[in-house]
């Protein structure tokens, strides 16, 4: 019996990051590799990406990496994946297209060429098991689910997907291939839970597609859409309906150009007529019931750029009397404070706003029903949820009992549980492996840690009080006296009796400490801060950051000429 674990390294109990491990014998198996964008409370934070330490631990025993979309929740960890561990990717020639995009990018995996391009037909043998993919719905052409054929029966993971059966060819699911699956036996089944919750029947794409031309086809003035650069079919609907109602398209965004140019080189992307899209400096060539303005980005950004827009902030537009804004993304509950704030800053510029979720539910995941008739056609044995918060994968369990799965079939699991299938023929818990957030910050990764979000968080509610003063040890002299300077702390012009008191705690403190025999800076630097702090919180009832920075005079005596 071939020794199989499955670990969800991160993508349970969260929105994003997905990365799954199935090891079979000594193979690895890494079965998606993406980021998530950070919360608010995460100050400065660019991306969230899992933790690698085990795979670079077994570096050497990682087979593959199998990627199912092109979306940033499954591709976007790939830069620093690669950079640690050089093992091959492989996934649909639009999802590899686009992981280049990001690879190559990132200075240290820019000469990273190991990327293989496979289909629904493909089978690839390795020596433990048989890799096969299979076509799936979701919101970006080319996604695929992964099923590993071992010698216990087939463990498959959905990815992103939902059933739709008006979808056109390149976003079709193959029912076919997932009964002949079903009928091999599956052993177990990685679930999405994104959408587990929610009973409403999600629209079709051939609705959301007449919604959209409903929404802009008749409107008289400018129109701005709000859109996810890598939703590639609400792309596709929106250059339609402009084409249906004789307008052009203006785009913003980088990223948007780059996905909108390698989706139109490999056919996934069709324009009606090659004129549609315009460059910017064209726009006054025609009038504003002629135009659509497409900002785009990743997740929230064209939400905030829909905001600069309305207070004139953005680089090149501003939103007018009679523009509709015309918002297809679907806001995570996060979002929705942030988006009715958009929409009021809207209507105050003159502006009217309509969103795609207003008449319809939207949504590229699978709902309750879709997630139990994947279960039916694939029969598994156990079933483990992914993909979503905790609530979420609670939903997707009772789903699965619903339809006949034990309960002790079904585990719920945190990121870095192992899940083994052991000799007797079951599969259970047997431990753990390390599976922090991984924090990336400009070009750090994983330098910033929660004792820096923390000072981050208490700077931005508290502000910072700093005092700097200049001593000469050898005289055991204070050179000049503490100067005191606060932001976001306190308004200095009506607070100048708490900054001089404050100096004065310095001056005091740094005078003891030159007198004493067993002189330390570290010592110095921590007695300031603690008595400052509780002075401060006497005061003010505030804890701001204190930076004490004490300089060492070095200036020599110079002497007198004869």
């Amino acid at each position: 019996m071939a020794q199989i674990r499955m670990i969800p390294l991160s993508g349970v109990r969260e929105n994003g990051k997905n990365l799954y491990i199935v090891e079979v014998g000594e193979d690895i198996f890494v079965l998606d590799c993406g980021l998530r964008y950070p919360e608010n409370e995460l100050l400065g934070i660019d991306t969230v990406i899992p933790d690698f330490t085990y795979l670079e631990e077994n570096a050497d025993r990682v087979a593959g990496i199998f990627v199912t979309h092109g979306h940033a929740d499954a591709i976007g960890a790939l830069p620093y994946f690669l950079e640690k561990i050089e093992a091959p990717v492989f996934g649909t020639k639009l999802t590899i297209e686009l992981a280049k995009l990001s690879v190559h990018r990132y200075e240290p995996t820019k000469q990273f060429k190991e990327f293989h391009v496979i289909d629904e037909k493909t089978e690839i043998e390795f020596n433990s098991a048989v890799v096969s993919f299979f076509a799936t719905t979701h919101t970006i052409p080319d996604s695929v689910g992964v099923s590993l054929k071992t010698p216990e029966g087939n463990i498959v993971y959905t990815g992103d997907f939902k059933f739709d059966q008006s979808a056109a060819s390149s976003y079709r699911t193959d029912f076919g291939r997932l009964a002949e699956m079903g009928k091999e036996g599956v052993l177990a089944l990685l679930s999405t839970s994104s959408n587990a919750e929610n009973p409403a029947t999600v629209a079709s794409e051939k609705q959301i597609g007449e919604e959209v031309y409903d929404n802009i086809g008749f409107w008289e003035g400018r129109i701005i859409v709000a859109c996810v650069a890598s939703n590639l079919q609400r792309v596709q609907q929106l250059i339609d309906a402009a084409y249906r109602s004789g307008r052009k398209i203006v785009l913003t965004g980088q990223d948007f150009g780059r996905i909108i140019r390698t989706a139109m080189k490999l056919g996934k992307l069709e324009l009606p007529d090659e004129d549609i899209l315009i460059p910017q400096k064209a726009m006054k060539k025609y009038s504003d019931d002629q135009l659509i303005i497409l900002e785009t980005g990743r997740m929230g950004e064209p939400i905030k750029a829909l905001q600069k827009m309305a207070s004139g902030a953005h680089r090149t537009f501003r939103i007018k009397e009679g523009d509709l804004v015309y918002i297809t993304t679907t806001p995570t509950i996060d979002m929705e404070t942030y988006v009715a704030k958009t929409e009021d800053m809207i209507y105050r510029a003159g502006g009217t706003v309509k969103s795609i979720s207003d008449n319809l539910r939207v949504s590229g995941h699978a709902n309750p029903e879709d997630l139990q008739l994947m279960m039916n056609l694939l029969k598994p044995q156990y079933f483990v949820p992914v993909q979503g918060e905790y609530r979420l994968l609670v939903a997707n369990a009772d789903l699965a009992q619903s339809v006949g799965i034990s309960k002790d079939h079904i585990f719920i699991t945190v990121p870095g549980d192992i899940l083994e299938y052991n000799n007797k023929g079951e599969m259970s818990l047997s431990g753990t492996i390390p599976s922090d957030n991984v924090m990336v910050d400009g070009i750090g990764v994983g330098d910033i840690g929660n004792i820096v979000l923390k000072d981050r968080k208490v700077l931005s509610e508290e502000g910072v009080f700093v005092a700097v003063v200049t001593i000469n040890r050898r005289k055991k002299q204070i050179v000049s006296k503490p100067q005191i300077t606060s932001r976001g702390f306190v308004y200095v012009k009506t607070s100048r009796d708490l900054l001089r008191e404050g100096g004065e705690i310095v001056e005091e403190i740094v005078d003891k400490h030159l007198h004493s025999n067993d002189f330390e800076w570290s010592k110095l630097k921590q007695e300031i801060r603690e008595k400052l702090s509780r002075y401060l919180f006497e005061q003010t009832k505030r804890r701001p950051v204190i930076l004490p920075v004490i300089m060492e005079s070095s200036q020599k005596h110079k002497k007198k000429k004869a």
